[in-house]
């Protein structure tokens, strides 16, 4: 009876905190419904082969035994370069039934035409390694069959020779296929980043408006204790408040969700995160019960600490009249933030001398700022005290001197306000920074790495001829290469893929580029060699490695040169030898002193419009492929500040009009002083305003920090640095809170 009579009296008290949660629970609910449609995709009849009943698709997946404990065990990884279905695999299919192989299109697609030829005068590096017989009438380009016959009779022809694909299965050749899956995973990618950090904001800000409210109400705590409540029973009030909140909020959150999924999936959609097809699935009930319980379990997290705190009040506490706060941050506390503090520098300093590759993948920089920023707020009211009296030293007059008196005095009131704008600070500078460095640095080595004046490229699944410079002359040096991949097992118990490009002529290639190298030669590469970057495990130069070809082929290669690890964009390079059925896809072109830099180019053109490649220049090129923030990475990141900067405004807005409102006697003791109703307005605004910069100062404390390992982190890994700040977002972020506060604040000392 005594917390439903608490809830009717207190219900504006915790009207943030309801807020808060429910849309939490909404975020969530909404998140959860668009993961369930990345894990159960809708089934969509396949595309390419819909009217055969068997699918053959050449092999697509390299298998080796690896080390797994005392054994062993079989791992894969998908080829750069899928198998052929050969012809006389395809002869004996045709004698169960009709065989249809795909249109002219569909096999132009893999790079060759119905003849075998390649459609734009492809040179095939090593071409004759994948099983391509010279005169191109194999079944190069044939990479599917369908087949209308029996299953059984078909898998029985086909054996371990290739794929036998049926029913959903077929949809594995269509050409949409690869891209929608990967679209697929960038949605879940985001989904899943998003809901952590709200799920991490919602326990932040109803944690921080729970302790205020036990802040506000120290002196009811202290009447209830008066009259005889234990500690149990004060703890069990908020605990039973904080459940009613989670209740309600949470299935008022629920119904939020369900509004706002179709609205999220079609945003996906329009930004073209997500496939066309991307649709909220129908009859799907967990992702409500996650959300639901989540919330509940978020309210009562929220508030547990305030609980605990408010059964530690004495009945002293009901004779206090003082404002001014002490015992602030009680020794738990200090405990907390110090371990927090010390874990996340100390995190972030391992990463950096132990594992830096680490610390620039999107995973490591989205978490790794959630330890420091719970760090800085857990020590905030440690902190308020001197960065008010930096921030509010530049304040003039009698104004000047109460706003920056009572900001300092009142440390709760002050951290309460100065949480959310920390954690809005904090993540816009630290999520869009770190991918902006990172971004920064991968464009800068790709600028590094090419000493080319020009750049063709070909068409998507098509190549270009290595003389598709000709009529340049002696006055360029021309280097193709083309796109593959090769595969290691390392530590002996993990399949790793690599990257890589092939090199159709080596001399010419090592006087278009300019490779991180850091031991050893380009120039010496060859058929039975290869360069490897320092990521890899055997990366010294003389050794000799096991590596599997785009194609599936094992070799053994020596090392003859090893690049700097950088960002991960330094991949391997080989011979066209070891290409594994790769084709030409770019060719560079240096351009010879003294030479005539406009006739190259128009020789340039007109080579390559017959042959359906694009000339650019090395800078245009750059401009155009400059390694960056992919889009659903950005995406993702702008709907997490989004995210934060709503929880923001609700804390601000209720924190403050919790905070004016139980400030009457103080505000009316300030008018008989003498102050007008203007001055009075200017001081609390003031203060407002004074808290909202300390949330800034500490957010961007924390940024620093933060962008300071991944700077760390691309010196170690010998990567240019640069650091990207978002000054914009950032800006905005800020401008948004400080908005919300004044209004929030005048609107509260406006009704008084």
């Amino acid at each position: 009876m005594l917390t439903l009579a608490s809830l009717r009296t207190r219900w504006a008290a915790l009207i943030g905190s309801f807020v808060a949660v429910a849309l939490g629970v909404g975020v969530m609910t909404a998140m959860g419904l668009g993961l369930a449609a990345t894990l159960d995709p809708p089934a969509r009849a396949p595309e390419r082969f819909g009217s055969s009943p068997v699918v053959v698709a050449g092999l697509d997946r390299l298998t080796v035994e690896v080390r797994r404990g005392p054994g062993t065990a079989r791992v894969s990884q998908k080829l750069a370069y899928p198998h052929p279905v050969d012809e006389r695999l395809l002869a004996e299919l045709r004698k169960l039934g009709p065989v249809t192989m795909g249109s002219q299109e569909e096999i132009r697609a893999a790079g060759v035409d119905a003849a075998g030829v390649d459609a734009v005068g492809v040179d095939a590096v090593g071409v004759d390694a994948a099983g391509v017989d010279a005169a191109g009438v194999d079944a190069a380009g044939v990479d599917a069959a369908g087949v209308d016959a029996a299953v059984a009779d078909v898998r029985a022809v086909v054996g371990d020779r290739a794929r036998v694909l049926t029913g959903d299965a077929r949809r594995r050749v269509d050409p949409s296929y690869e891209r929608d899956a990967e679209a697929l995973v960038a949605v879940n990618s985001l989904l899943g980043t998003a809901g952590g950090v709200t799920t991490f904001v919602s326990v932040f800000v109803t944690a921080s408006t729970f302790a205020f409210v036990v802040a506000l109400r120290r002196r009811e705590f202290g009447l209830l204790r008066m009259a005889g409540a234990t500690p149990g029973q004060v703890r069990r009030l908020l605990l039973g408040e904080a459940l009613a909140v989670g209740v309600v909020a949470s299935g008022a959150g629920c119904a939020l969700g369900a509004w706002g999924a179709p609205v999220l999936v079609r945003a996906l959609v329009d930004g073209g995160v997500a496939p066309t097809w991307f649709a909220v699935p129908g009859a799907v009930v967990w992702p409500y019960h996650v959300a639901f319980w989540t919330g509940v379990s978020v309210a009562l997290a929220g508030a547990w600490v305030a609980a605990r705190r408010a059964g530690r009040i004495g009945p002293v506490e009901a004779l206090r009249e003082a404002s001014v706060d002490t015992g602030v941050l009680p020794l738990s506390r200090r405990v907390i933030g110090a371990v927090l503090l010390a874990g996340g520098l100390g995190l972030l300093a391992w990463k950096v001398g132990t594992d830096p590759a680490e610390l620039l993948k999107r995973k490591t920089y989205t978490t790794q700022p959630m330890l420091l920023i719970t760090a800085a707020a857990a020590l905030a009211p440690l902190l308020v005290r001197p960065v008010v009296r930096l921030v509010g030293a530049v304040l003039p007059g009698a104004a000047g001197l109460l706003i920056r008196e009572n900001a300092a005095t009142s440390v709760r009131r002050t951290a309460a306000v100065a949480a959310p704008v920390l954690v809005t600070v904090a993540l816009a500078g630290s999520l869009l920074g770190a991918a902006g460095t990172v971004a920064r640095a991968k464009g800068a080595e790709a600028e590094a790495r090419t000493r080319a004046d020009f750049v063709v490229t070909g068409e998507p699944g098509g190549g270009l001829r290595t003389d598709v410079a000709r009529g340049t002359g002696a006055t360029a040096t021309v280097a193709g290469s083309a796109s593959t991949a090769v595969y290691v097992v390392e530590e002996g118990s993990a399949l790793v893929r690599s990257d890589a490009r092939a090199v159709a002529d080596v001399a010419a290639f090592a006087s278009v580029a300019r490779l991180p190298v850091v031991a050893g030669d380009v120039r010496e590469l060859d058929d039975r060699s290869i360069v490897v970057n320092e990521e890899w495990e055997r990366h010294e130069v003389g050794q000799s490695v096991r590596v599997w070809l785009g194609d599936g082929r094992p070799v053994r290669l020596r090392i003859v040169a090893v690049l700097a690890r950088g960002t991960g964009d330094n991949g391997a390079y080989v011979t066209a030898a070891n290409a594994g059925g790769a084709v030409v896809d770019r060719v560079e072109v240096r351009v010879g002193s003294g030479a005539d830099r406009a006739g190259v180019a128009a020789a340039l053109e007109g080579a390559a419009a017959g042959a359906g490649g694009t000339v650019r220049s090395a800078e245009e090129w750059l401009a155009a492929n400059r390694p960056g923030t992919r889009a659903h990475t950005r995406l993702g990141f702008l709907v997490v500040l989004g995210i934060a900067l709503v929880y923001a405004g609700i804390a601000l807005a209720g924190t403050l009009l919790m905070a004016t409102s139980a400030r009457g006697a103080e505000l009316r003791s300030l008018r008989l002083a003498g102050a007008t109703r203007g001055q009075v307005r200017v001081v609390v605004v003031g203060e407002a305003l004074v808290a909202v910069l300390v949330g800034v100062v500490l957010g961007v404390a924390v940024t620093a920090v933060n962008l300071a390992g991944v700077v760390g982190a691309l010196g170690m890994v010998s990567a240019p640095v640069g650091v990207a700040v978002p000054w914009e977002v950032a800006g905005a972020c800020v401008g948004v809170c400080g908005v919300v506060a004044v209004v929030a604040v005048a609107g509260a000392v406006g009704r008084r």
